[in-house]
């Protein structure tokens, strides 16, 4: 998106932000809230989990979530399991942890899952990848097997990003944060502040073009700052990020193979200092984003609503935000591009780390808090 295009949708984004930061309040679980097309139900699935980052559907309805204290969990029936056995050692401090979760796309046969994590190693801690099986009796994972981990470790503990998104073919897509040293997200030698592309065995995946520019074979694309949401559109199987800007700039992206994205050449945003970040907000040999929130709302995961329960939502993108407590409900035009944005829940439920569309087409949040819940949206039976 060019820069003329993407600054109205910034200033809409910043008016919109004064209306949330007054829409405080105390609403609780079973709530109806209003929106702009549909009247919601809030309702708390489970809660008292701890610091929560990801949610799966299982099969039969129930849920698998984790907890980035390093735990995971199975909710059924609104009941909270004792952590599955079985998890590797992790490092757990700062924004590391246990982190995403994927299901494999045979695991109603394989019982096979995927998940990223922080873990130690030479020179500190780095960002990893891990398959594993969910036993039948949902007590432990088996054959956990760290497939793939990011080729350089460093003593920081931020920015390790990293959700997943597997894609029809049965690969993997995953973000990894720059760690907290902005020109890593320049060096195709380095995996930190790129997008990478494997298979199911962590191998390098077909189509990562920048490996015939010497760049590391799993590399996808280069100059993110710390993407925390990874998302594929069922619909046409665009691949999008959300990633965090540093004082403002945080972004959806829909990243292409060997493309720069600009980090930390470019940049909406301001370092914490106030300082302006690299050359501005443009530059040749670098994507734009296809928008961006300045101020920053720090989003924390992206899904696009594809199902049958709101189909006013259809394409819409839907965004989790830690910073003021909201989902942000991003529409889109035919040629996909955002033209409007609606901030639901206003503050009343907490910092909210992932946002994903269940099957039945309920929207599922999760809190990041240390008393965190397990929410599911639904439509008002009245609407």
């Amino acid at each position: 998106m060019t820069d003329g295009n993407t600054r109205p949708l910034a200033t809409l984004a910043a008016t919109l932000l004064c209306g949330a930061i007054l829409a405080t309040g105390s609403a609780q679980a079973g709530d109806r809230v209003p929106s702009q097309k549909v009247e919601l139900d809030v309702e708390t699935v489970a809660d008292g989990l701890e610091n929560p980052w990801s949610v799966e559907v299982l099969p039969d309805g129930a849920y698998i979530v984790s907890e980035r204290p390093g735990r995971m969990r199975i909710v059924r029936d609104g009941k909270i399991s004792e952590p599955l056995q079985g998890l590797p050692d992790l490092f757990v401090g700062g924004q590391g942890g246990l982190l995403d979760i994927a299901l494999a796309p045979d695991f109603d046969t394989s019982r096979h899952l995927f998940f990223t994590a922080s873990v130690k190693g030479k020179g500190g801690q780095g960002t990893a990848l891990f398959q594993a099986a969910l036993d039948q009796d949902e007590e432990g994972l088996s054959s956990v097997k760290q497939i793939f981990a990011m080729n350089r470790f460093t003593g920081t503990t931020q920015h390790f990003g990293s959700r997943i998104a597997i894609a029809k073919d049965g690969s993997l897509f995953f973000g990894i944060g720059d760690r907290g040293e902005m020109d890593r997200a320049q060096d195709v030698k380095d995996h930190a502040g790129s997008i990478l592309h494997v298979n199911a065995d962590g191998t390098p995946a077909d189509g990562n073009v920048l490996a015939r520019q010497g760049a590391l074979p799993e590399i996808w694309s280069i100059g993110h700052r710390n993407p925390q949401g990874i998302t594929i559109d069922p619909a046409d199987g665009t691949l999008y990020t959300v990633e965090h800007g540093a004082r403002g700039g945080d972004e959806i992206n829909a990243p292409k193979a060997g493309e720069n994205y600009g980090w930390p050449v470019i940049s909406y945003g301001k370092h914490y200092t106030g300082a302006e970040i690299g050359v501005g907000q443009a530059a040749d040999g670098y994507q734009q984003p296809v928008y961006y929130w300045d101020p920053s709302i720090a989003p924390g995961a992206i899904d696009v609503y594809r199902g049958a329960m709101f189909p006013e939502w259809d394409g819409s993108f839907l965004v989790a935000a830690l910073k003021y407590q909201l989902l942000a409900r991003m529409e889109r035009d035919d040629s996909g591009a955002v033209i409007s944005e609606e901030r639901l829940l206003g503050s009343d439920y907490g910092r909210i780390r992932d946002v994903k569309v269940a099957p039945d087409g309920s929207v599922l949040l999760l809190t990041d808090e240390e008393d965190g819940a397990l929410l599911r949206i639904t439509r008002a039976p009245s609407s």
